[in-house]
């Protein structure tokens, strides 16, 4: 991170001096008017803005809370202890970052002076250029969504180690300033911005929750996806496997709990996600389109895509381009 932006961040603030100087625990008015310690994105955000920025608060246990936005955590230096639905302990490094959505109760460790982080506070709604920009129909993109969303089998959280993905860091810190200098005009910019991060995210992180042995399934899930969007042409459940070292039965068995479907089910919908998108975005007669995704048996290709689109890839072609 620029040494400049790191050093802003790295101020003591208002907050953490009172905690300093006081009794050390959090201050629940500053975050919110209910009972149950829900942090208000009305306490955080100024009216009329989908997303705000502010250094994570040190010094202090941040007790157990939910919030009624979606919470993005970046690790700028140093670390921080999380405790994630009462249960999964979460440990920050240098280049992580956290997701939470409404769902999640979340509990945060002391954290010291150099243990520097930022918390993105996002409305929902602000997320919605940014998975226009993931290709309309992704299987990745259903993933992202479904557990920003609140409506994912898995935990409702995302720890994602990205410390070697270059783009990521460029594009958070690029949020991270915009945001402090809160100048007018840059919801768009921002908006593209996460579209960008999460089109990152979803190609080239390598791992999300691989905090602790229960979070098996979703890392092998996630890699999976990802398997099917880079070798949708070609791929088969037994190359998948072998490159995360486990039996093609457990690969299996696991997509299907937690995507209601199988290998072989969603690597057909990827191919047909593909062909739908080249038909629309493209000039491409439908039989090379057939040999784009993959496919040589065309009748069967035909068959599957009218089951999906309910019409022949010609028609759709038609009415998409409308």
């Amino acid at each position: 991170m620029n040494a400049k932006l790191l050093e802003r961040l790295r101020q003591v603030t208002e907050e953490e001096q009172a905690l300093l100087a006081g009794d050390g625990t959090v201050e629940r008015a500053r975050y919110t008017s209910r009972r149950e310690f829900v942090v208000d994105s009305a306490k955080l955000l100024e009216k009329g803005k989908l997303i705000e920025v502010r250094p994570h608060t040190r010094f202090v246990h941040f007790p157990r809370h939910r919030h009624n936005y979606v919470e993005l955590i970046y690790m700028c230096s140093g670390s921080t202890t999380h405790i994630v639905n009462g249960a999964d302990t979460v440990t920050l490094e240098t280049g992580d970052l956290l997701f939470l959505n409404q769902a999640v109760y979340h509990e945060i460790l002391p954290a010291a002076l150099d243990d520097v982080a930022v918390n993105f506070i996002i409305l929902p709604q602000f997320f919605d250029r940014s998975f226009a920009m993931l290709e309309r129909e992704n299987v990745l993109r259903d993933f992202l969504v479904s557990t920003l969303a609140g409506s994912s089998a898995f935990a409702g959280w995302l720890h994602i180690r990205a410390q070697d993905i270059l783009p990521v860091h460029n594009l958070l810190e690029n949020m991270i300033w915009t945001l402090l200098e809160d100048k007018s005009g840059v919801n768009d910019l921002n908006e593209t911005t996460m579209g960008l991060l999460l089109l990152n995210l979803s190609l080239f992180a390598p791992d999300i929750n691989r905090s602790g042995p229960d979070r098996h399934d979703e890392n092998t899930v996630f890699a999976v996806l990802q398997y099917i969007e880079a070798h949708y042409k070609d791929g088969t459940l037994a190359d998948a496997a072998a490159r995360l070292h486990q039996p093609a039965y457990a690969v299996s068995r696991l997509l299907t709990k937690h995507t209601g479907q199988n290998f072989r089910q969603l690597l057909q919908q990827r191919k047909l996600q593909q062909a739908a998108y080249l038909l629309t975005h493209t000039p491409l007669p439908v039989e090379t389109v057939l040999e784009n995704i993959g496919y040589e048996n065309s009748s069967y290709f035909y068959r599957r895509f009218r089951e999906r689109y309910g019409c022949s890839p010609a028609e759709y072609r038609r009415r998409e381009s409308v």
